[in-house]
């Protein structure tokens, strides 16, 4: 009797396990081969209002299926350039979550960012709320500087806030105070904000450059850009709330006036050009609120595509 997987086998996007894009998975940490590492930090807890990006990285993975086609490369006629061919992507699962311990759940992500960089490989982590990049700056420790790029609706500089100081509203701040951390660059802080006036003025005290959706568009992708170090090693932050909500809905504070996808593309493209891309996160996605998968997808196609372009122009 002949079976399927003996002649070939198409494996559409809604067949087998869904790891990150289809590609191999890596449960062991220590044998990791890979110029890319997917990792998943379920991690919630720092949320203050509407819960659920614990189930981001689970619906970002099934999202990412979608774009499973291009095993070979995805063709971009635009820039006539082949994205994706030959690089080497592994999904290494998600990192521990301990319930209610926030320190031990951080911990287990920064071990799992800390065992990408080891082996060499891009991590790219996938939250979970803002609260998980705390972690995955401090893996960057033992590494040469970074300059952190952040997208992302509000500026999460609170300091402390009836003492917690790991929320999701505080990790800017916590990574402005790394020594390995030589600034920031915040995109799309727009609108009501949890941060106060004074946030405004420790951020920019302690080398932040902060920009609104309305004053990136007025001066331009180029103009932007030259904001930022040029030659550096850039780590980039994506809150997917950074997107304006009529395509980002499924997250936990939407802010109307966000960045469209093209916009937040041509922005990881130009920082992919000017220096090299060394880690990237992207936080709170929560699939209960993205009722038509939209936003899930919005993450699974910024990421494949910001690897792409990162991998072409380190070549």
């Amino acid at each position: 009797m002949t079976h399927a997987y003996e002649t070939g086998r198409l494996d559409l996007p809604f067949v087998g396990i869904a790891t990150f894009g289809k590609n191999p998975y890596q449960p062991d940490w220590t044998r990791i081969e890979a110029d890319v590492a997917f990792l998943g930090a379920p991690f919630d807890f720092g949320t203050q209002w509407r819960a659920g990006a614990r189930f981001g990285p689970r619906s970002v993975r099934e999202a990412s299926t979608l774009f499973s086609f291009g095993h070979a490369g995805a063709y971009d006629h635009e820039d006539d350039v082949t994205y994706l061919d030959g690089v080497r992507i592994v999904d290494l699962g998600d990192a521990d979550i301990v319930h209610t311990d926030t320190e031990r759940s951080h911990a287990n992500i920064e071990a799992g960012v800390r065992a990408i960089l080891a082996a060499g490989a891009l991590p790219v982590v996938v939250g979970g709320d803002h609260s998980i990049n705390i972690p995955c700056i401090r893996a960057f420790s033992d590494q040469a500087p970074v300059h952190l790029v952040q997208i992302d609706a509000h500026l999460d500089f609170v300091d402390e806030r009836h003492g917690v100081r790991h929320g999701h509203g505080s990790p800017m701040r916590r990574a402005a105070e790394q020594p390995h951390v030589t600034g920031l660059t915040q995109l799309g802080i727009r609108n009501v904000s949890s941060t106060a006036r004074d946030g405004y003025e420790a951020a920019r005290a302690m080398g932040s450059d902060i920009l609104s959706v309305r004053q990136v568009r007025r001066l331009g992708t180029e103009a932007v850009l030259a904001r930022i170090p040029a030659g550096a090693r850039y780590y980039l932050s994506i809150d997917i709330d950074g997107f304006d909500p009529s395509i980002a809905p499924g997250t936990g504070t939407p802010s109307h006036g966000g960045f469209q996808y093209y916009e937040v593309l041509e922005l990881i493209d130009g920082l992919a050009r000017r220096g090299s891309i060394v880690g990237i996160d992207l936080v709170e996605v929560a699939p209960d609120y993205d009722h038509t998968g939209t936003t899930a997808i919005l993450a699974a196609q910024i990421l494949l595509n910001a690897i792409g372009r990162i991998m072409h122009h380190r070549d």
